[in-house]
């Protein structure tokens, strides 16, 4: 259910109570009825101060949530539709550097009709002014997360919104581009809900009123909370490997076992159940086979994308690539789990851009400067594997191999019986003891219990 907040009802949702100071309006010199000269502009700017209480479409100030301290931005719906102004702009751009100055956190409130009509291109271009405020704050590694109300439409969607680094929503609410008013004519308005947009993935959780102040505490002790300088230990013990008696086609089966633990247990392993996902590509997309987000491990925040054994599509490596960047910008340690039998490779994956997906997941993971690590936890099948994998950081599993292709479809390709399959995979070295001899991994980690 979408929210019926006023501004400062919405600061009280998710402020701790007392914490918040209020950010004076820059003073602005006034033109009559605005720049464009509006008949009657002047009357409804004071019509809706006097009834909201407020100055502005927005409320700006400092405030803790959970205890740790955030620039808040929270919009007035009933002054003039949230719409933004260059008035406006004035109290964003201080927000955005009085966040910067401090280095801290930002979260958005949203609830805007897009920019005033009132004031023609010159409200347009505040959506350019706070780009460039956005900007300058994320060069300093300072974290941004957008809470979308209701309802979000036009440019503060398109800029305050979904240009955040996590966008939470509630449920129910109005988002979207064009609002209500200037859409197509039968156009589906499921499309333009929170609810909508997040199964396309450009929100990465929907959250209930009463449990977006535990949601924000949580995203701002991770995103801005301790964090470690070394790479991320993978988790169980290293052991020396599995007998080398076992066969290429043998480590194939354990690898494709239902028995042996999923990324759920590992990822319950390390972070102990500590974590908040992100979800979806922006570009439209999300893959439920690709786990990403940021946890706690023994104090301290880690990133991690996780494959969850099936086939990864072009979504999932977009939204692996945008969790590695994003921690990258914010100095979070990476640690990826590897088990997917490849790229997705059906022609809905080749549409939706398969080939510069995984592109951008490899340069993502060779150009980060944040410490990687990877365990492979099951199946590593060719390019489609190798993308989430970090360089010379790698370990992996007894019950886990790696391929530069499956060994059926080397077969295949090399045009061999199926009975020579096991051959096939013996000649392929893909073993974890196999990995360890060639220089791809480092060790081999015991197995951890099932979830």
């Amino acid at each position: 259910m979408a929210d019926p907040w006023t501004a400062r009802e919405a600061i009280d949702a998710v402020a701790d109570p007392g914490s918040f100071t209020e950010l004076v309006p820059p003073p602005r010199a006034t033109e009559p009825d605005g720049p464009l000269g509006w008949p009657g502009y002047d009357e409804s700017t004071a019509r809706a101060a006097a009834r909201t209480g407020e100055r502005e479409s927005v409320v700006c100030g400092t405030a803790s949530i959970g205890g740790r301290a955030a620039v808040l931005i929270s919009f007035e719906f009933g002054f003039l539709g949230g719409s933004l102004g260059e008035p406006t702009g004035d109290l964003l751009e201080a927000a955005f550097t009085l966040a910067r100055e401090r280095r801290t956190p930002l979260v958005s409130l949203i609830a805007t009709g897009g920019s005033r009509m009132q004031e023609g291109m010159r409200a347009l271009t505040q959506l350019q002014r706070v780009t460039r405020q956005s900007a300058l704050l994320r060069a300093t590694g300072t974290p941004q997360i957008a809470v979308v109300r209701d309802p979000t439409t036009g440019g503060g969607w398109a800029t305050l919104g979904a240009a955040a680094d996590v966008v939470l929503a509630l449920p129910g609410a109005q988002v979207g581009f064009a609002g209500s008013r200037v859409r197509p004519p039968g156009a589906d308005p499921a499309a333009y809900t929170a609810d909508g947009q997040f199964a396309a993935g450009q929100i990465d959780a929907l959250v209930r009123p009463g449990e977006l102040r535990t949601a924000l505490a949580d995203w701002l002790l991770l995103l801005s909370g301790p964090r470690g300088a070394g790479a991320p230990e993978p988790p169980g013990t290293i052991v020396g490997g599995p007998a080398r008696a076992i066969s290429g086609q043998e480590a194939v089966a354990l690898a494709r076992s239902p028995e042996r633990p999923r990324a759920a247990a590992y990822l319950a392993a390390f972070f102990g159940g500590r974590i908040r996902e992100i979800s979806g590509d922006r570009c439209g997309g999300t893959d439920p086979g690709v786990r990403c987000g940021f946890g706690i491990h023994q104090g301290l925040t880690v990133a991690y994308v996780a494959q969850c054994g099936t086939a990864t599509r072009p979504a999932g490596y977009r939204t692996a690539t945008r969790l590695v960047s994003l921690a990258d910008a914010l100095g979070i340690p990476v640690i990826t789990f590897i088990d997917t039998p490849g790229a997705a490779n059906d022609a809905e994956a080749e549409r939706s851009g398969a080939g510069p997906a995984i592109a951008g997941l490899f340069l993502a993971m060779a150009t980060a400067r944040v410490p990687l690590t990877t365990l492979l936890i099951g199946e590593g099948g060719s390019g489609g594997a190798l993308a989430a994998a970090a360089p010379g950081n790698l370990w992996a599993t007894p019950d886990s191999y790696f391929s530069v292709i499956a060994p059926e479809a080397a077969a295949a390709i090399l045009k061999r019986a199926p009975d020579r399959d096991g051959e096939t995979a013996d000649q392929l070295r893909l073993r974890p003891h196999d990995l360890v001899e060639l220089g791809i991994a480092r060790g081999v980690v015991s197995v951890l219990p099932s979830a």
